[in-house]
């Protein structure tokens, strides 16, 4: 039997749309809707139809309109977010082969209920996809001549295929659908029902009296209110009945045996999943599948999550450019094993002048990994592995891994042949601890794509070839497994360890190839990547490879007295609760806070079960000890859990030390995060969280210098806003917290009480950060109604901040971006909103993030330019009489030979200063110690 499916692509769309979170791409594009609409796609082309249309709502009026002027009246117009994303669906559904159908002063109900009708009168049987209830008065069984009209609703996976059905979910039959929605009335479409009548009364009257004109005939024997709603509607029933009928005999200018199914564009549908980030879907077209698995989209979505959107900042919307097709095709890969091989390669590589390089190894930590092969591309599509360390029975012969660097060598170690890389910091510190001082690294995917699209989740290989070639790469699991049975790389396959090395290498010149145009075309972009990202790459693997000496013996102290202190509030805990329990479970603790104690749950999990985190402890800890213990104890078992017993084992055993790693794209404002260890999250505002900063030691004979930005974030404020006040209470070198409350209060500088200075400093860094009344209030201890009054006085003596602050919201409103005086863009998801608090969220936002953002490539700047510097003292390692081992926030922190400390002081302080021009002096504090607490 010939199948006929007609989708309703504007129910699915809203629907989707509605159904599923706010999701974006990669690129910041909103693609709720669409993934939606994708999927239930995917889910009907599995049924192999042979004949499908995909209609749509054409733009402007229809009959109805004319029928009844106040027809969908009170819908809204479409959200720009939800109409950004019609024309990517269109181009996906045309794509897969599908036809879109839109006709002129007709709704598509209508088009789709004429070529429902058409065809199952021409013995067709038709599926009509859709979840709008006005269909199942179309529901045909098969007939004498075999056609039928079924419903399915691809959103939850339904199916209304008999009268029986239709009678079982709405109470009456096809033939009276639309008796039952003239009496409902549709609230979507502005058509008013009788009032008080829902689908039972409704399906009630029709069974009694048999027909909408039935009810009609007999509404004075209907008693009650209802029956009083009933005659008052009585005289426009008749319109009703007119407006909710889908019509099956408007002009639709195609036949249904017209719309058979073309074969699918696959290239443009690799582009266009890409793009979109619908990796399932793109998996199944490169394994030659379109169909899905016919789930209900909920279940398709929980198997493939888009990117929730969270957070104020996104990747910048950049114009998708026509991509060259050999960048998106599988390459020719060659495994060199042989001297003459290398030889000819590296001849390429140097008449190509730059090329692409990988490293593979046998660990993620690059100052232990030891190196398994190298792989090289000069040109799109063509690459090469050269293995030496493989190491599984059988492997066919390999070259000498040290005769082979020593032929490398003098090519990798030229500054004149240009070197690019994806998260090339990993392969420079391979490349040094096997002997290669690898110079010219010129370029970085990694950094291409956080410059260009800073908000992005994702910089990994993986998802950049998906993004910007429409490619799915191979990827490692696929080649050695996953968890306990994942082998190392040294005992892959030959054949599959070329195909997955050179692929690196290849992928690499390919984006690069297309970021770097991109990048030229934002000259302000460029500066960023040029002279503050790009250059910082060789400090941070400098930085990470010096490493800085821990104490031992101290961390054990500290974490022996963090353990008595433990075991104190634990006993605290079990006095208080009158029971032992188990402080580290969450239901545990919540049973007893909430249903023993009967303290008040102030704070909800998403599930709106009682919370026990951090939040809904501090809320009810002035009602009852022992929140505040529990908070006492989480707090000493996250500094033993994290530092004092964690330190000790991530100690580099060749080294001694320990070595932190430093990610350029790990936050969009382009501050520097770290991990293993994180030293950025070292608490410094108790004691106990000083006391880990003391484990952080200098050898003999060196000390341990920190060297910090001081207010740096008010100082660009003062920039930004040309504010005389700011400008002139930095110009004299006061406090400046204390010249603000000299200003809001109205008081000599001499007279400002210490409360007030407290209530400046709120001030100052809270308008900052967005903070308005409440959080004020919430923060010093006051009225709301106060703090209002606080704020209004601190804009009256300082107006050029409220005008930055509202100047560059309207300029976020305008462009979707703010800058930071280096140029770099955070773009701003939500800055045009109709959500309210979405939109004060992204306001916050783009006050702070220029800031915040200012600060990150100022301490960049100055961290290259120290490091120039250094680099001319000459010496490596401890033979230097200067090393920089760490940054945190906006401090620096060097070990150093103790006689050289007062030139180091004097140089790097001078450095630090001139890393911007600014409005205001830069304003560095140092301090010199046997530890980095005693230094801070």
């Amino acid at each position: 039997m010939t199948r006929l499916v007609l989708i309703d692509g504007s129910s699915y769309l809203y629907r989707a749309f509605h159904a599923l979170p706010p999701l974006t791409n990669a690129a910041g594009e909103p693609t709720g809707a669409l993934f939606g609409v994708v999927n239930m796609l995917r889910a009907t082309l599995k049924e192999k139809p042979d004949y499908v249309a995909f209609v749509v709502d054409a733009p402007g009026k229809t009959f109805r309109d004319d029928l009844y002027p106040d027809y969908k009246a009170n819908r809204p117009p479409m959200p720009d977010e939800l109409r950004a994303q019609v024309q990517p669906m269109c181009e996906i559904v045309h794509a897969l082969g599908i036809d879109i159908l839109r006709v002129d002063g007709v709704e598509a109900d209508d088009v789709i209920g004429t070529l429902a009708v058409q065809a199952a009168d021409a013995g067709m049987q038709v599926t009509i996809s859709t979840g709008d209830k006005d269909f199942a008065q179309l529901v045909r069984e098969p007939g004498a001549g075999g056609g039928s009209i079924a419903l399915v609703n691809t959103m939850s996976g339904s199916r209304t295929e008999s009268d029986a059905a239709v009678v079982e979910k709405f109470g009456v039959p096809a033939a009276r659908i639309v008796d039952l929605l003239a009496l409902m009335g549709d609230a979507i479409d502005n058509v008013p029902g009788v009032d008080k009548c829902g689908p039972k009364t409704a399906a009630k009257w029709l069974g009694q009296y048999g027909s909408l004109d039935g009810v009609i005939d007999n509404a004075d024997a209907i008693k009650g209110k209802v029956g009083d709603n009933l005659r008052a509607a009585l005289a426009r029933l008749p319109l009703n009945r007119e407006l909710v009928t889908i019509r099956t005999d408007v002009p639709v200018g195609r036949a249904p045996d017209t719309l058979r199914l073309r074969d699918p564009h696959v290239d443009e549908l690799r582009v266009l999943y890409g793009r979109y980030g619908f990796n399932q879907a793109l998996k199944e077209l490169e394994a030659g599948s379109l169909a899905g698995d016919g789930a209900g989209l909920a279940a398709v979505a929980e198997r493939e999550p888009a990117r929730a959107r969270g957070g104020g900042f996104v990747a910048a919307a950049v114009t998708p450019v026509a991509v060259d097709p050999a960048l998106s095709v599988p390459g020719r890969y060659e495994a060199v094993t042989t001297i003459d091989q290398l030889e000819a390669w590296i001849a390429t590589l140097r008449r190509a002048g730059s090329f692409a390089f990988d490293t593979e190894t046998d660990s993620l930590d690059p100052m232990r990994a030891t190196l398994v092969g190298l792989s090289f591309a000069a040109e799109p599509g063509h690459a090469a592995y050269v293995p030496f360390g493989h190491d599984y029975p059988g492997v066919p012969a390999q070259l000498d891994r040290t005769r082979a660097l020593e032929l490398l060598r003098p090519m990798l170690e030229d500054p004149g042949v240009r070197k690019l890389g994806q998260h090339g910091k990993y392969d420079l510190h391979v490349m040094r601890r096997h002997g290669v001082a690898l110079a010219g690294y010129a370029d970085d995917t990694l950094l291409q794509s956080f410059v260009l699209e800073a908000g992005s989740a994702r910089h990994d290989l993986d998802s950049l070839a998906r993004r910007h070639l429409g490619y799915e790469t191979l990827k490692y699991e696929d080649l050695c497994g996953k968890g306990a049975k994942q082998i190392p790389f040294s005992q892959c396959a030959l054949d599959d360890a070329t195909r997955y090395a050179a692929e690196d290498a290849d992928i690499t010149l390919r984006l690069h190839r297309v970021l770097a145009p991109r990048l030229a075309a934002e000259p302000s972009l460029e500066h960023v990547y040029r002279q503050i990202e790009m250059p910082l790459v060789q400090v941070l693997q400098r930085i990470e490879a010096n490493g800085v000496k821990v104490d031992m013996d101290e961390l054990r102290r500290q974490s022996g007295d963090l353990s008595k202190r433990m075991l104190a509030a634990q006993q605290r805990a079990t006095e208080l609760a009158g029971r032992t329990f188990n402080l580290d479970s969450p239901k545990q603790l919540g049973a007893l806070l909430f249903e023993e104690l009967k303290l008040p749950a102030l704070v909800k999990t998403p599930k709106g079960q009682p919370s026990t985190n951090e939040d809904a402890l501090e809320a009810i800890a002035d009602l009852h000890e022992l929140p505040r213990v529990i908070l006492e104890y989480r707090g000493l078992a996250k500094l033993r859990g994290t530092y004092t017993d964690k330190l000790p084992e991530m100690v580099n055993p060749d080294t001694g030390r320990l070595h932190t790693s430093y990610h350029q794209a790990g936050a969009a404002t382009g501050r520097l995060s770290s991990s293993d260890p994180n030293l950025q999250n070292i608490p410094i505002r108790t004691d106990d969280g000083r006391r880990i900063r003391r484990a952080f030691v200098a050898p003999p004979g060196r000390k341990l210098v920190a060297c910090d930005y001081s207010q740096i974030e008010l100082r660009i404020m003062a920039h930004l806003s040309q504010d005389a006040g700011l400008l002139r209470a930095f110009e004299s070198g006061a406090d400046i917290h204390r010249a603000t409350a000299a200003e809001v209060f109205a008081r000599p500088l001499e007279e400002v009480t210490g409360n007030e200075r407290r209530a400046a400093k709120a001030i100052n860094f809270g308008l900052m950060y967005g903070m308005g009344a409440f959080g004020l209030a919430r923060q010093l201890g006051i009225g709301r109604g106060q703090a209002q009054d606080y704020i209004a006085l601190y804009f009256s003596r300082y107006p050029g901040v409220r005008d930055y602050m509202e100047r560059t919201r309207e300029q976020a409103r305008e462009r979707g971006y703010v800058e930071t005086v280096s140029g770099r863009r955070l773009y701003l998801e939500y800055i045009n909103a109709r959500n309210q608090a979405q939109r004060a969220g992204a306001e916050r936002a783009a006050i702070n993030a220029p800031m915040q953002g200012t600060a990150a490539d100022i301490i960049k700047r100055a961290m290259v330019a120290v490091d120039a510097w250094l680099g001319e003292l000459g010496g490596a390692g401890g033979s230097s009489p200067a090393l920089m081992i760490l940054q945190v926030h906006d401090e620096l922190v060097f070990e150093a030979e103790e006689a050289f400390v007062p030139v180091l002081l004097e140089e790097v302080g001078r450095r630090m200063v001139s890393a911007a021009q600014l409005s205001v002096p830069l304003v560095v504090d140092s301090g010199v110690g046997d530890n980095w607490d005693e230094a801070h």
